[in-house]
Formats: structure tokens, C-alpha cells, sequence
């Protein structure tokens, strides 16, 4: 059985990322970013899919937290994650 993960994750303030963290190799930090200059500023929750990984985001107050999750991962699990990264980063 495959373990599924959270891959990649950073928190951005307008287009600029301000920190990121990630264990595994790969291109998600260019992919990540290329999809944070093309959200539509009206939604708050953003899901994107992309080569088995969905990429989620969170906005609020001009700050963007995003997470790179597998696909099969239940999608409860990576907003629960960015509110969470929201939260600290914000405190």
C-alpha cells in the first residue's frame, strides 16, 4: 500500500512566495508557482490537478497557502493542513 502525502507547501503574500517546504524532489515549486500568477483573486479555496497530485490553496487577506497533495489523498486533509499553516503563519 502506498502512503499518501503532502508533498509541497508554501504561504506567498500577492505573488511573492515568503517560504515553502518540501521533502521530495521535483519540479512543484515552478509548477506551484506558475498556477499562484494564474488564481482568480474571487475565490478563497482552489483546487488544481496535475500529473496524479492536486495542488489546493487557501487565500485570504492577500496572504496564499498552498499545499501539492497526492490525488488519492481525501481533500479534507490538505485545507485542514493550509488552515493550519494559515493560522500559525499568521500568529
Amino acid at each position: 500500500m502506498e502512503r499518501q502525502s503532502l508533498i509541497y507547501s508554501f504561504v506567498a503574500c500577492g505573488s511573492f512566495v515568503l517560504t515553502y517546504c518540501s521533502q521530495f524532489r521535483g519540479n512543484f515549486s515552478s509548477i506551484a508557482a506558475q498556477c499562484l500568477q494564474k488564481l482568480p483573486p474571487e475565490n478563497n479555496k482552489f483546487n488544481y490537478a496535475c500529473d496524479q497530485h492536486t495542488l489546493k490553496y487557501l487565500f485570504e487577506d492577500d496572504c496564499t497557502c498552498m499545499v501539492v497533495a497526492d490525488e488519492d489523498i481525501c481533500s479534507q486533509m490538505p485545507f485542514a493542513f493550509l488552515e493550519r499553516v494559515k493560522d500559525d503563519f499568521k500568529r
